[in-house]
């Protein structure tokens, strides 16, 4: 589990393809590495990942082949890609409950600078639209924002200056593809009210 509240911004260093998928030997600047662990989940860019290899600044991963084809941001060697350690019982939870799973791939439609802060305009995948709702949670590319308006599967959020200090989101553009992933409480309702 995670928060969606990203720790630091690191780079696909290396990439190496492999029958499955892809190794991936991700730098960080700034992510505490001390207390993680071989297997420990790391998300990057959302996609909640199993650390294989591990060292003071850098930490590898193997990518399926499945999950990449469901995830965009996986493939690319020197992208940057939003990092977050998995939550602790005794962490804060400043952000929403996020899994790491990405329900699916979003288009950016507009990116548009308010003044003090800039509006991101995403069309989700029709099947994901009927979970997001105003002042709902999603996540985008693992970051946690509160979604402002809705208007058929095109969703606004608001992103602050610091949002966009601290993570990939700055380098968004119309046509741009993010992970999504939904309030995982939303997906859990519809379950309850429509069983199998």
């Amino acid at each position: 589990m995670f928060t969606g509240i990203i720790a630091d911004v690191g780079t696909i260093a290396d990439k190496q393809d492999r029958e499955g998928g892809l190794r991936l030997r991700i730098d960080t600047r700034k992510l505490d590495m001390s207390d993680v662990k071989l297997g420990d989940s790391i998300a990057v860019n959302g996609v909640c990942l199993t650390a294989i290899q591990i060292e003071s600044k850098s930490f590898s991963v193997e990518v399926s082949r499945e999950t990449l084809h469901c995830t965009v941001g996986l493939e690319q060697q020197g992208a940057q890609v939003n990092l977050e350690k998995a939550l602790r019982l005794a962490d804060r939870l400043g952000g929403h409950l996020v899994s790491g799973h990405v329900d699916g791939v979003g288009e950016v439609v507009e990116f548009v600078n308010l003044g003090e802060s800039w509006k991101l305009s995403v069309k989700a995948p029709k099947a994901l639209a009927k979970y997001i709702s105003a002042k709902g949670s999603i996540t985008i590319n693992g970051v946690s924002l509160t979604v402002n308006k809705v208007a058929g599967a095109v969703f606004e959020v608001n992103l602050i200056p610091h949002t966009l200090q601290e993570t990939t989101l700055k380098g968004l553009h119309p046509d741009s593809r993010v992970n999504l992933e939904i309030d995982m409480i939303a997906r859990y309702v519809e379950r309850m009210m429509n069983p199998a």
